[in-house]
Formats: C-alpha cells, sequence, structure tokens
C-alpha cells in the first residue's frame, strides 16, 4: 500500500514538473512566433512604402528626362522662364495666381500598439491554463 502512494506522489511529482515545464516551452513558443509575425508584418509594410517609393522616384526621374528634352527648345526655355521666374517680355504686366493644390496620400499600416491587449490576454490566459493544471494534478 505504501508503494502504490509512493509510486502516486512520485507520478504526481513528474506529471507536475513535465506539465509545467511543457506549459511555458508552449508560452515560449508562442511568444517568439508573435514576435515574429510583428517582426514580418513590420518588414512588409516598409517594402510596400519601399516600393511605392521607388515607382516615384522612377516615376521623376522619366519626368525630369522628358523636361531636360523640353529645356532644349529655346522657345519652351522662354515660356518656362516667364511662368515660374516671372521674367516678362517688353510691355507685358505679371499677375501671379496661386494655385495650390494639396494631395494627401494615406497608407494602411498594422499598428501593433492596438494589439498589445490581445497579447498580454494570450499570456494570462496561458498563466491561469498553468495554474489550473496544476490545481487538477493536485487533485488527483
Amino acid at each position: 500500500m505504501a508503494r502504490k502512494k509512493s509510486m502516486k506522489k512520485k507520478a504526481k511529482r513528474r506529471l507536475m514538473f513535465f506539465g509545467t515545464l511543457s506549459c511555458f516551452m508552449i508560452a515560449y513558443f508562442i511568444f517568439s512566433s508573435t514576435l515574429a509575425i510583428i517582426k514580418i508584418v513590420n518588414l512588409n509594410n516598409e517594402k510596400k512604402a519601399l516600393n511605392t517609393e521607388l515607382k516615384s522616384l522612377k516615376k521623376d526621374e522619366t519626368d525630369l528626362a522628358v523636361e531636360i528634352e523640353k529645356l532644349k527648345d529655346p522657345d519652351y526655355l522662354a515660356r518656362y522662364a516667364r511662368e515660374n521666374y516671372l521674367y516678362s517680355k517688353d510691355g507685358e504686366y505679371i499677375i501671379k495666381l496661386d494655385n495650390q493644390e494639396k494631395e494627401k496620400e494615406t497608407e494602411e499600416k498594422v499598428d501593433w500598439k492596438d494589439y498589445k491587449y490581445v497579447f498580454v490576454g494570450g499570456g494570462v490566459f496561458v498563466v491561469i491554463l498553468v495554474i489550473w493544471l496544476i490545481k487538477k494534478v493536485n487533485e488527483k
């Protein structure tokens, strides 16, 4: 009879030790995989931003190449100087009108600060699960 009790105690200790160890390993896996996912999402957002910047720079490059070709024409050059630098021909009056067009680009970005409660809740859930398992082992 004493041997059965000592076996049960050893089994309970072993189960409690390995159960707790497994719960901590699972929690560590969830935590590290969550951090990896966050890093991947941030890198994807950065990649999207850099791709849009690259497209914009390529468009600017083509626009500047076209502008260089246009500036080789003396008539266009004279008109460009009158429009942008307020030069005038003899007898011309300069009236400047402001055309301000503002374009706003909105990009969708994931803000992980909003999800911190989900991660904290997941951690609390794991701790509660470990406590519950320890209590179940101790009850048997």
